[in-house]
């Protein structure tokens, strides 16, 4: 395992942070749309990547709290197989389980006194949470309406200056760039001010055809799953909806799994397009078809996945080293803002 003690690593441009809540395996768009990403990144940029245990506790339900709780550890195991298995190199990039550093939370709770409670509760996505949840603002938990203070916490912890993101998230860095520039005010210069990298990604849409993919919505591909797996679950995708006879003509232009033939067949695409509109295809064939073409792009993330697997304590080994190194870095950090507060 690399042992760099938090040093920026010559001829990178600059440090990255990311996260992500540990869901389980991960599916098709969570990796077109920000693993394949933090994989490229690691070329140019020094970059920290990690599974935010503490961030899955601010939406725990009323009634599922222990249960939820228990899943979180495998939920880890699985998530990070899947980093590791699209290309995540733990010597290059620094991977770790945000409560194993626990200079996080004291960084959360010294920035949580220079942060206006206006500001958070303005953030859209907390009045959407409380939606989701079916909860009353009065009743949501603090940590909820604090969760863009740790995860600013999380990014300045480590002095990252670039945060991969996507349009719909600037919001959420804009509300931590404020946060730093309010600390830098009032204690002196501390923490970059956090840049956003915007990233371009196709918007997968589930196999519902209608919402973006998603495990809560159930219309996901997990990256792990078996052909026959991936097959069956494709065979249940919604196509053009005024397609009820199999000589009737389709229409591509409003079909999803068109769509996604171009992301993994595109080779064919023409010939989908023709044989679909001209009804010598059916939507039960072009479905296996697609089935085949997701089921090859992924047979060498698959492959990779299993020899991972089969070493027992790897995952565990890596999230370990990284964690140390990551300590190494916010150890630092917390001695410099306890300075500069008169904590020291």
């Amino acid at each position: 395992m690399a042992s760099d003690g938090g040093k920026l690593q010559p001829g990178k441009k600059g440090v990255i942070f990311s996260g992500m809540r540990p869901t389980g395996r991960l599916h098709l768009g969570n990796y077109l749309g920000a693993l394949q990403n933090w994989v490229e990144l690691q070329r140019e940029y020094r970059c920290i990547y990690c599974a935010v245990d503490v961030h899955a506790l601010t939406t725990l339900s009323a009634a599922g709290g222990p249960t939820e709780v228990a899943e979180i550890q495998p939920n880890i195991q699985e998530m990070v197989l899947d980093w590791l298995a699209a290309g995540i190199d733990p010597e290059r990039s620094i991977l770790f389980v945000q409560s194993q550093v626990p200079e996080v939370m004291t960084l959360h709770t010294l920035l949580s006194m220079v942060t206006p409670l206006g500001w958070l509760m303005r953030v859209p996505t907390f009045k959407e949470k409380v939606r989701q949840m079916q909860e009353t603002e009065e009743s949501v938990n603090y940590g909820l309406v604090g969760y863009p203070v740790l995860q600013t916490a999380d990014i300045i912890l480590y002095k990252a200056d670039t945060v991969p993101v996507g349009q719909d998230q600037l919001p959420h860095l804009e509300l931590a760039r404020e946060i730093v520039r309010r600390f830098n005010h009032r204690f002196g210069p501390t923490f970059p001010e956090p840049q956003a990298r915007l990233t371009e990604s196709p918007l997968i849409l589930g196999l519902d055809g209608q919402q973006k993919m998603s495990k809560s919505l159930d219309n996901h591909i997990e990256l792990a799953a078996s052909p026959e797996e991936t097959r069956r679950r494709v065979l249940t995708a919604f196509t053009d909806p005024q397609r009820i006879r199999r000589d009737m003509p389709g229409r591509p232009q409003v079909c999803n799994v068109y769509s996604l033939h171009q992301l993994f067949n595109p080779g064919d695409v023409a010939t989908v397009y023709t044989e679909c509109t001209t009804a010598r295809r059916g939507c039960v064939d072009c479905k296996g078809h697609l089935a085949e073409g997701i089921n090859r792009y992924l047979e060498p993330l698959r492959e990779r996945r299993r020899q991972y697997q089969q070493q027992p304590g790897y995952v565990q080994e890596v999230l370990a080293d990284g964690a140390d190194r990551a300590r190494a870095i916010a150890h630092q950090t917390i001695e410099e803002v306890y300075q500069k507060m008169g904590l020291a």
